[in-house]
């Protein structure tokens, strides 16, 4: 045991700034989010008619997730709780696979093994770490709400609910790093738990019956099969009830365990899903860089894709749910009647655009994670291998970015494709489905200023270009998302690049936004080319 705690405080050392940002900034999240909803909703009126709002419409439903009365606090977790689960998870996820398959593969843990220690010790430190990681966020998010102003005991279930799910997490990441042959396969996949957590209690959440009155939505059962759903119904503002949290922490312990047991009886490099070897001979555009970027990110992009075609159906598809749902409800529908005066089809519009508003994100982060791949391959020494050829940084630099662009444009173009497709098969859209298509494209001016943006970070500081390439993207998800209920400045608000996309189909394409956010994209891509080649490769 005490080698065990000495190797979990050792692992925590190398997380001595990174975890604590991931913790700090979700606590800072929920507690501007509540003292926000207090500024601006203080009333209880004013609180009942944002509820009211929400409840009658199952885009808000599926992005925010439940109502569930119109209290402070419950109005807090209604606008907040779905964003800080998410959070939660890849911030366990990423720390799980920093100290279990990554490690593996950069020799780390074989070092380890060298030493008296267990086989699946080093795995028992992570899930320690994980598990007081959580703890903390746990803390620290009901601290935050406690500061802004909510009741104790709801403060406490709230930051339970997001340190249960981020539990959770850990004890998925660690089965995941048991059955991926590689860091970064299971970095995606963890990863895209996260996401599928989120659109199954979205589609959960956007089923959910509304009541009579309109402060309250019950879920539908599709919700219980996310993590996020089960922490959702701990209902911390109105009825704190904290067996949803028991049952998630109790599914990561046997999660946990069952990684353990796979450990114990696994070999150091080995996996469940083994990685197949290449082909002998490169083929066609093999020896390009982009064909070289390409075949790195293949798998990468198709994970995206997949997320992005079920984001892009959901989307397209739900149209009936919509219709089913104003016309078998008079008090919703009256509402709806109030507040969108007009047909269906435009409640239809304003669920797709809400849903398809998301692509953006994916776009941006499909992009992001090809550009930092480029990091990777610099740390563990194949780009100067690479490079060591009649290959320019900038040219390597260069493919990169065009694939990442490339990445961006995929997903989009999938997940408006699917929109179009699902509207179509309902028959719920009077319009041209594939208007679907063009409002996913617009999105990718905003994906590509976060790409062009984390291309010159990796070529001027490679060593902050990972925290830096996501941090962007969230920073600019956060004043995208939650600038008007903070209260931010509009011009704070505009430094985010989804500001200035056009709401398709609700809103007209804006061409000035679009070629002045890809003018800005051209011009950092420029510098990052030229900038690159004043430095010298790093490890």
């Amino acid at each position: 045991m005490p080698g065990l705690i000495r190797l979990a405080l050792g692992q925590a050392r190398r997380e001595r700034v990174l975890l604590p940002l991931w913790i700090l900034g979700i606590a800072l999240l929920g507690f501007f989010t509540a003292s926000a909803v207090s500024s601006q909703f203080g009333g209880e009126s004013e609180r009942t008619a944002i509820i009211a709002v929400a409840a009658a419409n199952p885009a808000f439903l599926f992005v925010r997730g439940l109502p569930d009365g119109t209290s402070l606090g419950a109005v807090v977790f209604f606008q907040g709780y779905a964003f800080t689960a998410v959070l939660a998870g890849l911030m366990s996820t990423f720390l799980v696979i920093r100290h279990t398959r990554a490690d593996e593969e950069l020799g780390r843990a074989e070092l380890i093994g060298s030493t008296p220690h267990r086989r699946a010790t080093p795995l028992a430190s992570t899930l320690l770490l994980g598990t007081a990681a959580n703890l903390a966020l746990a803390a620290a998010v009901a601290g935050g709400f406690i500061a802004a102003g909510l009741p104790l005991v709801g403060s406490v279930t709230a930051g339970a609910a997001v340190g249960a799910v981020g539990l959770f997490y850990v004890g998925l990441a660690s089965t995941v790093a048991q059955v991926m042959p590689s860091g970064r396969s299971a970095n995606g996949a963890a990863a895209g738990l996260v996401g599928a957590a989120y659109l199954l209690r979205g589609v959960g959440d956007a089923l959910g019956t509304p009541g009579a009155d309109l402060t309250r939505v019950t879920g539908h059962w599709i919700s219980l099969l996310s993590p996020i759903g089960w922490g959702q119904r701990s209902r911390p503002f109105s009825a704190a009830e904290p067996a949803p949290l028991l049952v998630l922490a109790g599914i990561a312990l046997v999660l946990a365990a069952a990684a353990m047991l796979i450990r114990h009886h696994r070999d150091l490099d080995a996996s469940l899903l083994p990685e197949r070897a290449g082909r002998e001979h490169a083929g066609l555009g093999g020896a390009s860089l982009l064909g070289l970027a390409w075949r790195l990110q293949r798998p990468t992009l198709v994970g995206w894709c997949v997320g992005a075609a079920t984001l892009g159906g959901i989307a397209g598809g739900f149209g009936p749910v919509v219709a089913d749902a104003v016309s078998g409800n008079d008090s919703l529908r009256a509402l709806i009647g109030r507040l969108v005066p007009g047909s269906q089809v435009e409640i239809i519009d304003v669920f797709a655009t809400a849903l398809l508003g998301v692509v953006g994100i994916l776009a941006a982060a499909a992009g992001i994670q090809t550009v930092l791949r480029l990091r990777v391959e610099e740390t563990e020494g194949r780009a100067e291998l690479l490079l060591s050829t009649a290959r320019s940084r900038a040219r390597w630099l260069g493919a990169n970015a065009v694939l990442a662009a490339a990445s961006a444009v995929a997903v989009a173009v999938v997940a408006g494709s699917a929109a179009a497709i699902g509207l179509s098969l309902s028959g719920a859209g009077s319009g041209d489905p594939g208007l679907m298509l063009l409002a996913a494209l617009s999105h990718v001016p905003a994906a590509a200023v976060f790409i062009s943006a984390t291309v010159l970070v990796f070529a001027v500081v490679p060593g902050i270009s990972i925290p830096a390439g996501w941090g962007m993207l969230a920073v600019g998800l956060v004043l995208g998302q939650f600038g008007e209920l903070l209260g931010l400045p509009v011009w704070l608000q505009d430094l985010s690049p989804f500001r200035h996309s056009a709401a398709m189909p609700l809103e007209p394409f804006d061409p000035a936004g679009a070629w002045m956010m890809g003018a800005v994209a051209l011009l950092g891509a420029g510098l990052a080319a030229f900038l690159i080649g004043k430095r010298d490769l790093s490890a």
